[in-house]
Protein backbone atom coordinates (compact mmCIF):
# COMPACT_ATOMS: atom_id res chain seq x y z
CA UNK A 1 0.00 0.00 0.00
CA UNK A 2 1.39 3.68 -0.76
CA UNK A 3 2.71 6.15 2.23
CA UNK A 4 -0.30 8.15 1.05
CA UNK A 5 -2.92 5.72 1.08
CA UNK A 6 -1.58 5.04 4.50
CA UNK A 7 -2.12 8.22 5.72
CA UNK A 8 -5.67 8.16 4.45
CA UNK A 9 -6.30 5.30 6.47
CA UNK A 10 -4.94 6.76 9.21
CA UNK A 11 -6.51 9.78 9.82
CA UNK A 12 -9.93 7.72 9.50
CA UNK A 13 -8.86 6.19 12.81
CA UNK A 14 -9.86 8.40 15.52
CA UNK A 15 -7.65 7.52 18.66
CA UNK A 16 -4.77 10.50 19.51
CA UNK A 17 -2.03 8.31 19.33
CA UNK A 18 -1.09 5.82 16.31
CA UNK A 19 2.53 3.94 16.05
CA UNK A 20 3.96 1.98 13.19
CA UNK A 21 5.12 -1.35 13.71
CA UNK A 22 8.53 -2.06 13.01
CA UNK A 23 8.92 -5.08 14.73
CA UNK A 24 11.46 -7.77 13.30
CA UNK A 25 13.88 -8.91 15.33
CA UNK A 26 16.38 -8.37 12.21
CA UNK A 27 16.56 -6.71 9.02
CA UNK A 28 18.39 -8.08 5.70
CA UNK A 29 22.13 -6.77 6.03
CA UNK A 30 21.51 -4.49 2.79
CA UNK A 31 18.90 -2.29 4.75
CA UNK A 32 21.06 -1.34 7.83
CA UNK A 33 23.65 0.43 4.97
CA UNK A 34 21.49 0.45 1.73
CA UNK A 35 21.23 4.80 1.22
CA UNK A 36 18.25 4.27 -0.88
CA UNK A 37 16.16 2.09 1.23
CA UNK A 38 16.69 3.98 4.15
CA UNK A 39 15.85 7.05 2.36
CA UNK A 40 12.43 5.41 1.45
CA UNK A 41 11.97 4.76 4.78
CA UNK A 42 12.53 7.98 5.88
CA UNK A 43 10.63 9.55 3.05
CA UNK A 44 7.46 7.44 4.34
CA UNK A 45 7.75 8.93 7.87
CA UNK A 46 8.47 12.09 6.72
CA UNK A 47 4.69 12.22 5.15
CA UNK A 48 3.50 10.62 8.05
CA UNK A 49 4.59 12.75 10.10
CA UNK A 50 3.86 15.95 8.34
CA UNK A 51 0.13 14.77 7.81
CA UNK A 52 -0.13 14.36 12.10
CA UNK A 53 -1.09 10.83 11.82
CA UNK A 54 1.76 9.29 13.45
CA UNK A 55 3.65 9.59 16.94
CA UNK A 56 6.37 7.30 16.88
CA UNK A 57 7.66 3.57 15.77
CA UNK A 58 7.30 0.85 17.82
CA UNK A 59 10.72 -1.45 17.23
CA UNK A 60 12.61 -4.27 18.18
CA UNK A 61 15.85 -4.03 16.16
CA UNK A 62 18.20 -2.00 18.05
CA UNK A 63 20.51 -1.82 14.43
CA UNK A 64 17.27 -1.02 12.43
CA UNK A 65 15.89 2.20 14.47
CA UNK A 66 20.20 3.37 14.73
CA UNK A 67 20.46 3.20 11.01
CA UNK A 68 17.12 5.13 10.72
CA UNK A 69 18.58 7.76 13.04
CA UNK A 70 21.47 7.94 11.54
CA UNK A 71 19.93 8.40 7.83
CA UNK A 72 16.87 10.88 8.89
CA UNK A 73 18.57 13.47 11.19
CA UNK A 74 16.91 15.80 13.36
CA UNK A 75 13.75 15.29 11.80
CA UNK A 76 13.79 12.00 13.63
CA UNK A 77 13.39 14.02 17.05
CA UNK A 78 9.63 14.04 16.42
CA UNK A 79 8.95 10.32 16.38
CA UNK A 80 9.07 8.41 19.75
CA UNK A 81 10.79 4.97 19.82
CA UNK A 82 8.62 2.63 21.58
CA UNK A 83 10.65 -0.76 22.55
CA UNK A 84 8.47 -3.48 21.44
CA UNK A 85 7.34 -6.60 23.94
CA UNK A 86 9.63 -8.42 22.70
CA UNK A 87 12.62 -6.90 24.82
CA UNK A 88 11.27 -8.30 27.57
CA UNK A 89 11.38 -5.23 29.70
CA UNK A 90 10.80 -7.28 33.51
CA UNK A 91 13.59 -4.98 35.57
CA UNK A 92 13.98 -1.40 36.08
CA UNK A 93 17.46 -2.22 34.90
CA UNK A 94 16.30 -3.39 31.60
CA UNK A 95 13.97 -0.40 31.31
CA UNK A 96 16.52 2.42 32.23
CA UNK A 97 19.41 0.43 29.66
CA UNK A 98 16.89 0.21 26.82
CA UNK A 99 16.05 3.81 27.08
CA UNK A 100 20.05 4.94 27.70
CA UNK A 101 20.15 3.05 24.24
CA UNK A 102 17.47 5.26 22.83
CA UNK A 103 18.03 8.60 24.43
CA UNK A 104 21.62 7.75 22.39
CA UNK A 105 19.99 8.18 18.75
CA UNK A 106 17.87 11.50 17.35
CA UNK A 107 14.30 9.69 18.69
CA UNK A 108 12.56 10.77 21.15
CA UNK A 109 12.03 8.96 25.06
CA UNK A 110 8.99 6.74 24.90
CA UNK A 111 5.49 8.21 26.56
CA UNK A 112 4.75 4.12 26.95
CA UNK A 113 6.39 0.78 27.84
CA UNK A 114 4.94 -2.28 27.71
CA UNK A 115 6.55 -4.39 30.13
CA UNK A 116 7.96 -8.55 29.73
CA UNK A 117 4.55 -10.86 30.02
CA UNK A 118 6.29 -13.04 32.63
CA UNK A 119 5.42 -10.23 34.67
CA UNK A 120 1.77 -11.11 34.46
CA UNK A 121 2.28 -14.41 36.08
CA UNK A 122 4.63 -12.33 39.39
CA UNK A 123 2.76 -9.90 40.66
CA UNK A 124 5.79 -9.35 43.57
CA UNK A 125 8.30 -8.75 40.93
CA UNK A 126 5.19 -6.42 38.70
CA UNK A 127 4.78 -4.55 41.49
CA UNK A 128 8.49 -4.05 42.12
CA UNK A 129 8.86 -2.83 39.04
CA UNK A 130 5.90 -1.00 38.55
CA UNK A 131 6.77 1.29 42.04
CA UNK A 132 10.75 1.88 40.76
CA UNK A 133 9.18 2.83 37.14
CA UNK A 134 6.52 5.28 38.62
CA UNK A 135 9.49 7.09 40.41
CA UNK A 136 11.87 7.26 38.05
CA UNK A 137 9.68 7.95 35.13
CA UNK A 138 6.46 9.33 36.58
CA UNK A 139 5.16 10.42 33.22
CA UNK A 140 5.10 7.05 31.27
CA UNK A 141 2.20 4.83 30.75
CA UNK A 142 2.76 1.50 31.68
CA UNK A 143 1.49 -1.89 29.60
CA UNK A 144 0.66 -5.39 29.87
CA UNK A 145 -0.11 -8.06 27.15
CA UNK A 146 -2.55 -9.40 27.43
CA UNK A 147 -3.57 -12.07 25.44
CA UNK A 148 -0.40 -13.72 23.31
CA UNK A 149 -1.18 -16.97 24.80
CA UNK A 150 2.84 -18.31 24.04
CA UNK A 151 4.35 -20.52 26.56
CA UNK A 152 5.43 -19.34 29.84
CA UNK A 153 9.02 -18.06 29.48
CA UNK A 154 8.68 -20.18 25.91
CA UNK A 155 12.27 -22.17 25.26
CA UNK A 156 10.95 -20.97 21.15
CA UNK A 157 10.58 -17.70 21.48
CA UNK A 158 13.32 -16.45 20.46
CA UNK A 159 14.63 -18.28 17.98
CA UNK A 160 10.95 -18.34 16.61
CA UNK A 161 11.34 -14.14 16.54
CA UNK A 162 14.26 -14.96 14.54
CA UNK A 163 12.29 -17.32 11.96
CA UNK A 164 9.39 -14.32 11.07
CA UNK A 165 12.45 -12.07 10.47
CA UNK A 166 13.89 -14.20 8.00
CA UNK A 167 10.16 -14.57 6.87
CA UNK A 168 9.71 -11.05 6.48
CA UNK A 169 12.90 -10.79 4.42
CA UNK A 170 11.57 -13.33 2.04
CA UNK A 171 12.80 -16.87 3.01
CA UNK A 172 10.47 -19.84 2.26
CA UNK A 173 10.04 -20.76 6.12
CA UNK A 174 7.09 -22.56 7.35
CA UNK A 175 6.90 -20.99 10.75
CA UNK A 176 3.61 -23.18 11.50
CA UNK A 177 4.78 -26.41 10.71
CA UNK A 178 8.06 -26.04 12.69
CA UNK A 179 6.15 -24.74 16.04
CA UNK A 180 3.43 -27.87 15.16
CA UNK A 181 5.74 -30.34 14.78
CA UNK A 182 9.19 -29.57 17.00
CA UNK A 183 8.09 -26.19 18.93
CA UNK A 184 4.68 -25.09 20.92
CA UNK A 185 1.87 -26.75 19.19
CA UNK A 186 3.55 -29.89 19.67
CA UNK A 187 4.23 -29.10 23.82
CA UNK A 188 0.14 -28.40 24.50
CA UNK A 189 -0.47 -31.59 22.08
CA UNK A 190 1.50 -33.58 24.48
CA UNK A 191 0.84 -31.46 27.56
CA UNK A 192 -2.59 -29.37 27.19
CA UNK A 193 -1.78 -28.31 31.21
CA UNK A 194 0.64 -25.96 30.55
CA UNK A 195 -1.31 -23.78 28.73
CA UNK A 196 -2.29 -22.35 32.27
CA UNK A 197 1.13 -21.43 32.69
CA UNK A 198 0.89 -19.17 29.85
CA UNK A 199 0.80 -15.58 31.38
CA UNK A 200 -2.10 -14.22 29.44
CA UNK A 201 -4.89 -12.34 31.44
CA UNK A 202 -8.36 -13.16 31.18
CA UNK A 203 -10.81 -10.86 30.80
CA UNK A 204 -12.57 -11.33 34.55
CA UNK A 205 -8.89 -10.45 36.06
CA UNK A 206 -7.80 -7.17 34.57
CA UNK A 207 -9.03 -5.30 37.43
CA UNK A 208 -6.30 -6.87 39.31
CA UNK A 209 -3.54 -5.44 37.55
CA UNK A 210 -4.94 -1.73 37.88
CA UNK A 211 -2.56 -1.18 40.80
CA UNK A 212 0.10 -1.69 38.32
CA UNK A 213 -0.39 -0.62 35.08
CA UNK A 214 -2.19 2.01 33.24
CA UNK A 215 -3.11 -0.05 30.07
CA UNK A 216 -3.99 -3.47 29.24
CA UNK A 217 -2.46 -3.98 25.67
CA UNK A 218 -4.55 -6.64 23.32
CA UNK A 219 -2.94 -8.50 20.19
CA UNK A 220 -4.11 -10.35 17.49
CA UNK A 221 -3.97 -8.65 14.39
CA UNK A 222 -2.78 -11.30 12.35
CA UNK A 223 -5.96 -13.61 12.91
CA UNK A 224 -8.38 -11.10 11.44
CA UNK A 225 -11.35 -8.89 12.21
CA UNK A 226 -13.15 -11.38 13.88
CA UNK A 227 -11.00 -12.21 16.01
CA UNK A 228 -10.14 -9.13 17.26
CA UNK A 229 -13.73 -7.82 17.63
CA UNK A 230 -14.21 -10.95 19.71
CA UNK A 231 -11.52 -9.97 22.09
CA UNK A 232 -11.93 -6.25 22.41
CA UNK A 233 -16.23 -6.91 23.24
CA UNK A 234 -14.69 -10.22 25.65
CA UNK A 235 -12.02 -7.63 27.74
CA UNK A 236 -14.46 -4.85 27.49
CA UNK A 237 -17.61 -6.79 29.17
CA UNK A 238 -14.48 -8.28 31.90
CA UNK A 239 -15.96 -12.04 31.05
CA UNK A 240 -16.16 -14.11 28.46
CA UNK A 241 -18.25 -17.67 28.38
CA UNK A 242 -16.68 -19.15 25.29
CA UNK A 243 -13.50 -20.94 24.76
CA UNK A 244 -10.36 -19.54 26.34
CA UNK A 245 -8.08 -20.18 23.68
CA UNK A 246 -10.44 -17.85 21.31
CA UNK A 247 -9.12 -14.99 22.72
CA UNK A 248 -5.42 -15.62 22.59
CA UNK A 249 -3.34 -14.89 19.48
CA UNK A 250 -0.56 -17.67 19.94
CA UNK A 251 -2.72 -20.39 20.85
CA UNK A 252 -5.23 -20.23 17.70
CA UNK A 253 -3.61 -23.87 16.60
CA UNK A 254 -4.43 -25.61 19.93
CA UNK A 255 -8.09 -23.74 19.23
CA UNK A 256 -8.43 -26.07 16.96
CA UNK A 257 -9.01 -29.01 18.44
CA UNK A 258 -9.58 -28.35 22.74
CA UNK A 259 -12.08 -26.11 24.33
CA UNK A 260 -11.56 -24.64 27.09
CA UNK A 261 -14.75 -23.49 28.82
CA UNK A 262 -14.01 -20.18 30.41
CA UNK A 263 -16.80 -19.85 32.61
CA UNK A 264 -16.10 -23.28 33.98
CA UNK A 265 -12.56 -21.69 35.26
CA UNK A 266 -12.84 -21.17 39.29
CA UNK A 267 -12.51 -17.63 40.48
CA UNK A 268 -9.61 -17.94 42.63
CA UNK A 269 -7.48 -19.22 39.07
CA UNK A 270 -5.62 -16.01 39.13
CA UNK A 271 -4.52 -16.30 42.69
CA UNK A 272 -3.47 -19.90 42.34
CA UNK A 273 -1.51 -19.43 39.19
CA UNK A 274 0.27 -15.87 40.62
CA UNK A 275 1.15 -17.67 43.45
CA UNK A 276 2.18 -21.25 42.74
CA UNK A 277 5.69 -22.71 42.00
CA UNK A 278 6.28 -23.36 38.60
CA UNK A 279 7.26 -27.45 39.69
CA UNK A 280 4.57 -29.20 37.23
CA UNK A 281 5.81 -32.16 38.31
CA UNK A 282 4.61 -32.34 41.94
CA UNK A 283 1.83 -30.38 41.62
CA UNK A 284 -1.96 -31.68 40.17
CA UNK A 285 -3.69 -28.12 39.99
CA UNK A 286 -3.39 -27.52 36.31
CA UNK A 287 -4.16 -31.35 35.29
CA UNK A 288 -6.96 -31.28 36.99
CA UNK A 289 -8.28 -28.06 35.35
CA UNK A 290 -7.92 -29.75 32.00
CA UNK A 291 -10.18 -32.48 33.52
CA UNK A 292 -12.61 -30.53 34.47
CA UNK A 293 -12.61 -27.36 32.55
CA UNK A 294 -11.86 -28.58 29.29
CA UNK A 295 -12.42 -31.12 26.02
CA UNK A 296 -10.97 -32.32 22.91
CA UNK A 297 -13.13 -30.90 20.08
CA UNK A 298 -14.98 -33.51 17.65
CA UNK A 299 -13.24 -34.07 14.41
CA UNK A 300 -15.31 -31.88 11.67
CA UNK A 301 -15.71 -33.71 8.13
CA UNK A 302 -16.84 -31.92 5.41
CA UNK A 303 -19.83 -33.27 3.45
CA UNK A 304 -19.02 -34.49 -0.05
CA UNK A 305 -21.39 -33.61 -2.95
CA UNK A 306 -22.23 -36.11 -5.06
CA UNK A 307 -18.91 -36.83 -7.28
CA UNK A 308 -17.15 -36.76 -4.03
CA UNK A 309 -15.70 -33.67 -3.74
CA UNK A 310 -15.83 -31.97 -0.47
CA UNK A 311 -18.38 -28.80 -0.39
CA UNK A 312 -16.64 -25.99 -0.68
CA UNK A 313 -13.65 -26.76 -2.84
Amino acid sequence: MKTNRWVEVLRSVHIPRKYLLINSRAHAHGEYFDPQHLRRVIRSLRLMMKAGVISGIVFADAYYLQAISDAAGDEASELEAVPGVNFMLDTRDRILEILEFISGTRFRLPGTLVLDRSLNRRLDALAEVSARCREALPDVKLELLANEGCLYHCPYKLTHDCHLALVNMGQPLDTRRINRELGCMRTLQRNPSLLFKSPFIRPEDVDAYAPYVDVIKLCGRTLGATFLLRVVEAYLRGEYSGNLLDLMDAMDGTAEWLHVSNDRLPAGLLRQLTSCSKECRTCPYCRSLIETCAKPKAIRLERADSRGTPSGS
